[in-house]
């Protein structure tokens, strides 16, 4: 009778609560940048500039509470993922929808469209991920000048109408 008591004491030590294996959602760590971090920054632009401010060499990014969490290998992978997804995400948008969110990415940042434009215009070249395939750094400077240009000429524009 004392063998069988132990065996079910074991038994129910063991047991783990229904509610506690279904209540436990897992996110994947590229799932958890896009969900928390990312969701949070404003525009591609300021997604873009975020993710190129957190490359420490090429190839390599420094983010403390996601390395912790996920290791630094996997935080690596998952950056350069959303860094790359990032250009792409710029690269592939219509100018005019591009228009808008540098808006709100320059307005975020506290500065003027123009300034901000130029500023991004400054550093293409460390927007980029590392390998970031043939002709993005060209593509992206290209894209710049084009909005540099639209905010111009609506600024030129709108002077011309108020005098």
């Amino acid at each position: 009778m004392a063998a069988n008591r132990g065996v079910h004491i074991n038994r129910t030590f063991v047991e783990v609560p229904k509610t506690v294996t279904t209540k436990m959602t897992l996110k994947s760590a590229f799932e958890d940048l896009s969900r928390t971090t990312l969701r949070a920054i404003a525009g591609c632009f300021g997604k873009l500039e975020y993710l190129a401010g957190l490359r420490a060499a090429p190839g390599d990014y420094e983010h403390w509470g996601f390395g912790k969490v996920y290791g630094q290998l996997t935080a690596n992978k998952t950056l350069a993922t959303a860094h790359r997804d990032a250009v792409s995400e710029v690269l592939s948008t219509p100018l005019k929808d591009l228009l808008e969110d540098v808006e709100k990415s320059s307005q975020s940042a506290g500065v003027e469209v123009e300034g901000y434009l130029q500023s991004l215009s400054r550093r293409n070249a460390e927007l980029l991920p590392k390998d970031p395939g043939v002709g993005s750094q060209r593509h992206l400077s290209s894209v710049l000048h084009a909005l540099l240009g639209l905010v111009r000429n609506r600024e030129r524009n709108a002077t011309r109408r108020a005098s």
